[in-house]
């Protein structure tokens, strides 16, 4: 990889750092960085460059840098034509040399931010990632962290590593955060136009992060008054959604033992007009996000004495639904005269959600261990994953035939992915149990049962 400016940045003596920075982003002529090259990264290099930016990308693992590079694709939200056309173009080059920060006009830092084993926020790679911006932070530089995190973290984790090389916030460099907002799989809301919430230090760092943004997406952007509010916001998002779903499944529980179609209740509860929001219930949560940011809350609320109850009875409902599932699934057997011990069960998705290839904290991991724990022989199917990794134990997907289907126990739709045969699943007569309502239009066997 070469400069693409041969070195470091000349800065212009006349007019301010933002004024210079602002015309920059206006005219194109801004380099942007991004670190990071995942679900939330890629996506958003590809759209930068395509709005006529100078991209690079910066990522730690060599084979992504080589795909990138090479113009292939490996995220299902990126074109693998517009990945293509924007390499063939030279607007997009891939790296795992910080060095080349330093020819960087805005940097976003796109990277994971996981749970230890104690349920708390690890932020080592924003901390890491920051640093390395620090090393070749240089006045007129945007950055922006769009990570999801707890409230607080840009301003004190980000804002002080950043000011230990002298620069100060909203005058030499500007700082925001902006919460990324990917849904994997949604055909209507991409990168490009889901609205955009920006949080800056400053009201210098706000208009400078919004006007690269107003520059890159279709949608709204949204400016709040601080980094925090920004914060809490993305937080807020998938806490609602993470509380609403354990309410769904924790009716579902309710109405199994009622005999009571979960389902039929929800569609009933649809046809208010106001009021009402559908959240549906399953074997689990699933990705990054739901499962995991509501967390960060909970830890960030003990720091003022306060315990976040809704949100953790709302985890231990959500975490407890795989368990559910083999208690139904040993229950099926049970009526059938069979154990659980030595039977086959066929499980028909291990993404996390329908119609993508990715099963990052699925809730189909913890049940393929909970079966195989009590003597299940477990056989997997997917249209999307062809093989995946589980407690360092390499799995491969089975194709779904009539003869593997007649071969199980039970069967049990786990994602309703729309690739899968749901005619055929029912014609094989074998017991079987749906946790999605994938076979609603399906005609059904006496031996079928939902969540």
């Amino acid at each position: 990889m070469t400069g693409i400016r041969g070195g470091l940045i000349n800065q212009e003596v006349n007019g301010s750092e933002q004024a210079v920075l602002l015309r920059k982003l206006e005219d194109k002529t801004a380099v942007i960085g991004v670190i990071g090259l995942g679900y939330v990264g890629l996506p958003l290099a590809v759209e930068k460059a395509k709005a006529g930016y100078q991209v690079i990308g910066f990522d730690i693992q060599s084979h992504k840098i080589e795909l990138v590079n090479r113009g292939h694709n490996y995220i299902g939200d990126v074109v693998d034509e517009d990945l293509r056309s924007i390499i063939e173009q030279g607007r997009l080059q891939a790296t795992a040399d910080y060095r080349f920060l330093s020819e960087v006009d805005a940097v976003a830092i796109c990277v994971p931010t996981p749970l230890d084993i104690y349920q708390q926020p690890d932020t080592s790679y924003v901390e890491s990632s920051a640093r390395e911006v620090a090393r070749f932070l240089h006045p007129g530089m945007l950055v922006v962290l769009e990570s999801t995190t707890y409230p607080g973290t840009t301003e004190e984790l980000i804002r002080p590593i950043l000011e230990e090389t002298g620069l100060r916030c909203g005058v030499d460099f500007f700082l925001a955060y902006s919460p990324e907002r990917v849904d994997p799989g949604n055909k209507t809301y991409n990168t490009k136009n889901t609205p955009k919430v920006i949080g800056g230090v400053t009201e210098a760092c706000s208009l400078v992060a919004r006007t690269l943004y107003q520059q890159v997406l279709n949608g709204e952007v949204h400016v709040v008054s601080s980094p925090a509010v920004a914060e809490m916001e993305k937080i807020y998002e998938n806490t609602f959604r993470h509380i609403n779903i354990a309410l769904a499944n924790e009716m579902a529980i309710l109405c199994s033992r009622m005999s009571i179609n979960v389902w039929e209740v929800i569609e009933a509860a649809k046809s208010k007009p106001y009021g009402f929001m559908a959240f549906y219930p399953g074997p689990g949560l699933g990705g990054h996000c739901i499962p995991v940011d509501p967390f960060y809350l909970t830890w960030k609320a003990r720091e003022y004495g306060y315990h976040t109850r809704l949100i953790e009875l709302a985890g231990e409902i959500n975490g407890g639904m795989p368990e559910f599932v083999v208690q139904k699934i040993a229950h099926i057997l049970n009526g059938e005269a069979k154990a659980l011990r030595g039977s086959i069960v066929h499980l028909l998705g291990v993404a996390y959600k329908k119609d993508i290839d990715d099963y990052r904290e699925s809730p189909v991991l913890k049940m393929i261990t909970l079966l195989e724990e009590q003597g299940a022989t477990v056989r997997i199917s997917d249209t999307h994953i062809p093989e995946f990794k589980h407690r360092g134990i390499r799995y491969v997907c089975e194709a779904v035939t009539g003869q593997r289907l007649s071969e199980a126990d039970v069967v049990v739709i786990t994602t309703d992915h729309t690739g899968f045969d749901y005619e055929l699943i029912a014609r094989t007569g074998r017991s079987l149990l749906d946790t999605r309502n994938a076979m609603k239009d399906v005609d059904k066997s006496e031996r079928y049962y939902l969540l």
